[in-house]
């Protein structure tokens, strides 16, 4: 029932209602803040009103309220009756709840003492006075009755004194700062309720204080509603009130004080006024802390409702944007930064969204809670009368609030998910393209010799630039002699750092170097290399004619770390069920080259891959999944091609445990062609090849396979006008 406290306060005064009346606007208020709120106004403009002609009709006609109503001010902090000479323009102040408060016109003249009201008896109210409602702003003229005109609200009296009943047993300090404890005392002069710890901290049984009598909690609530408010006494002259304040020494003074001289030459002000001024100016200031309060509340409930889907998308997706950026973190360091800056403001922007609309929606949800708690205990009363006085207006407010929760108001204004996605492929692309103009010729190439072999007939070459070189370089030439002293002609151009000449001369030896160019020409040479070939061999007429003959085993230096290697790199296996990638340890780039590869198990109908793939092929799925590999994968029944991930010529015939693969690379037609148990499987596989291309396979553990290498090209094929170089790469 928290929640319906605020339907029970009085808009005016801030506290519980005391002695409610209900108003024609159908908003109620006390009886003692509708008298401290009421404005004289001129006998000459006082309207003609039926309603002071004692008719027959009703007191107030709540269809004519707007005719009644002389002025609304709802979005002005001012209220004036113009023309009013008796009532000057005053600034309205604000009610602890926060609703504009008109303030009483200028004090009148006192009456003739024979006019006086008798003691315990109520003031009688000025003729034409008018009254404003404190919430909607409404004004109207008082009848002869004045303010017994007006119905009293008995209902919501009596659903306050049980609200009280029920919050009896749990008055709290009003002074705590955190949990407020509960409260031993009530200071009646100070009207406020201390725990023991904040009385002997802020009221203190000595000075000034000593003086306030001090009741237990329960009595001072009742002292509160049935007591009138004491008037305070001069501490220096006892039998004088204090009705002034000064303005210089800041302290509320008596007449004896200012005829004393003590005061005589200080400004002074009616106390009266002086403290409606400081109230309002409290109130003003706690308004706007209230508001602080307010907020800091309602960020900690939206961090409690979000932290969990935040983090949890935050740290997701942080984590994918690292390891984006940790691919790019050479080129794109400070652009690492500035796309989590990115995220962060993404994430501030949904959590204000989010918070927005969480508080928005929690202050629509205790209002309504408070407007529900309030119509239920109102139906709880058995007074048909005054049920029927309120039903109406609280009718209407039932339908305007549900109506307020229209549609697209439980709808949330934001997902908790992260819509971004970094799409870094061809920016990391260009941002190794990307450098300065250069207008010098590349440094000479160093040979890595670490790299360099030979075997049998084929020389392999790998080169790099000088490390301090920043000049760009556009690509190399790799020149070898004829192996007998002969002069230099070129084998190779392009951008590749590494290069495999095939169908040399066996026992014979070779000179090599290299030279890189750019846009402004061509550097000087490496130094120069020389290679021995091997002693045994076919020699180079068959090399001509049957195209050339190379020997490789498979490399597990730049293996997938699952591949399994045995009988001195020729067989392999893996030791996973997914697809791993396992390459020759020779590259090729011209002449014609024959390879097979016998399958030595084949368990639960698995689909191995072969093919060629670039010296950058992904080790970890399947061979022809990216643009660096061409591959036929084949399982018991059919094969298919693949390149870039897309599958093409779907062939019958599958393999067993014992089957061959064969691989034909011809680069004098710059085509690949596989066979199966030495027929030809489908079409030419693929066409257009050129650069350096490893033998490369993919298999899981459900495969071995055995590799065999120099072998002749088959019977079927005829290969086209061959390379005295042989192949490069």
């Amino acid at each position: 029932m928290d929640e319906m406290e605020e339907e029970l306060k009085c808009p005016v005064c801030g506290s519980f209602y005391r002695e409610p009346i209900i108003l024609p606007c159908s908003h109620n208020i006390c009886l003692a803040c509708a008298r401290n709120i009421l404005v004289q106004t001129p006998d000459a403009e006082s309207p003609q009103s039926s309603r002071a002609s004692g008719s027959a009709v009703s007191d107030y006609d709540y269809l004519d309220l707007d005719k009644m109503s002389l002025y609304s001010e709802a979005d002005s902090g001012y209220g004036s009756y113009g023309g009013f000479v008796s009532a000057p323009t005053t600034p309205c102040q604000k009610s602890p709840n926060g609703v504009r408060v008109f303030p009483p016109a200028v004090p009148q003249p006192p009456p003739p003492q024979h006019l006086l009201p008798q003691p315990g008896s109520l003031p009688p109210i000025p003729r034409n006075s008018c009254i404003t409602c404190p919430q909607c702003h409404r004004s109207l003229i008082l009848d002869d009755r004045g303010l017994r005109g007006f119905p009293k609200n008995r209902v919501l009296e009596g659903v306050v004194d049980r609200y009280q009943q029920s919050k009896a047993a749990a008055l709290k300090c009003q002074l705590c700062e955190k949990s407020p404890k509960e409260a031993t005392v009530m200071c009646e002069q100070c009207d406020v309720f201390y725990c023991d710890p904040c009385r002997m901290r802020c009221h203190p049984p000595r000075g000034p204080l000593a003086k306030h009598r001090l009741v237990p909690p329960a009595q001072g609530r009742i002292s509160r509603r049935t007591s009138p408010r004491k008037i305070s006494t001069c501490t220096e002259h006892e039998l004088e009130n204090l009705s002034m304040y000064c303005v210089q020494c800041k302290t509320p003074v008596c007449y004896q004080c200012l005829e004393e001289g003590k005061h005589g030459t200080h400004e002074v002000k009616a106390l009266g006024a002086m403290w409606k001024l400081h109230k309002g100016q409290l109130s003003q200031a706690l308004n706007g802390l209230s508001d602080r309060a307010t907020e800091a509340k309602d960020f900690l409930v939206q961090l409690r409702n979000m932290v969990q889907h935040i983090q949890e998308n935050g740290v997701e997706f942080e984590a994918c944007l690292v390891a984006q950026c940790d691919a790019l973190i050479d080129a794109l360091n400070r652009r690492k930064a500035q796309l989590l800056a990115r995220v962060n403001k993404e994430h501030e922007h949904k959590l204000k969204v989010v918070r927005d609309q969480i508080s928005h929606c929690t202050v629509k949800l205790r209002q309504t809670t408070g407007l529900m708690e309030y119509c239920l205990e109102v139906i709880k009363e058995n007074d048909p009368s005054g049920f029927l006085q309120i039903s109406d207006a609280l009718i209407r407010r039932v339908l305007m609030t549900e109506s307020q929760w229209g549609k697209g108001t439980l709808t949330p204004r934001m997902t908790s998910d992260f819509d971004l996605t970094l799409d870094s492929g061809p920016l990391l692309q260009t941002i190794h393209q990307l450098d300065f103009v250069q207008m010098k010729v590349p440094a000479a190439p160093m040979l890595q010799l670490e790299e360099c072999c030979t075997q049998n007939n084929s020389a392999t070459l790998s080169w790099k630039q000088p490390p301090l070189s920043t000049i760009v370089v556009d690509g190399y030439i790799l020149e070898l002699d004829d192996g007998n002293g002969g002069p230099f002609r070129e084998v190779y151009v392009g951008t590749e750092t590494i290069c495999t000449v095939d169908g040399l001369h066996f026992h014979s030896t070779y000179k090599s170097r290299v030279k890189a160019f750019n846009g402004s020409g061509a550097g000087q040479y490496s130094k120069t290399l020389i290679m021995q070939t091997s002693e045994t061999g076919l020699p180079p007429c068959d090399i001509q004619s049957l195209g050339s003959v190379a020997w490789f085993t498979f490399d597990p230096a730049s293996a997938h770390p699952d591949i399994m290697f045995s009988n001195d790199n020729l067989t392999v296996t893996c030791n996973s069920y997914d697809d791993r990638v396992v390459m020759g340890n020779s590259a090729f780039s011209r002449g014609v080259h024959y390879w097979e590869m016998t399958v030595d198990r084949y368990d639960n109908h698995p689909d191995p891959a072969f093919g060629i793939a670039r010296s950058d092929v992904l080790k970890d799925v399947m061979l022809g999944k990216d643009d660096k590999a061409w591959a036929m994968y084949v399982d018991n029944n059919r094969s298919w091609f693949m390149h870039n991930n897309s599958h093409t010529n779907r062939s019958d015939g599958g393999i067993t445990k014992g089957s061959t693969i064969g691989v034909l690379l011809d680069f004098t037609r710059s085509l690949l062609i596989f066979l199966i148990n030495d027929e030809q499987q489908g079409p030419v596989a693929f066409e257009g090849l050129e650069g350096a291309y490893y033998p490369a396979i993919s298999l899981n553990r459900n495969v071995q396979v055995t590799l065999h290498t120099g072998l002749p090209i088959p019977d079927f094929y005829t290969p086209g006008e061959a390379d005295p170089t042989g192949s490069v790469c």
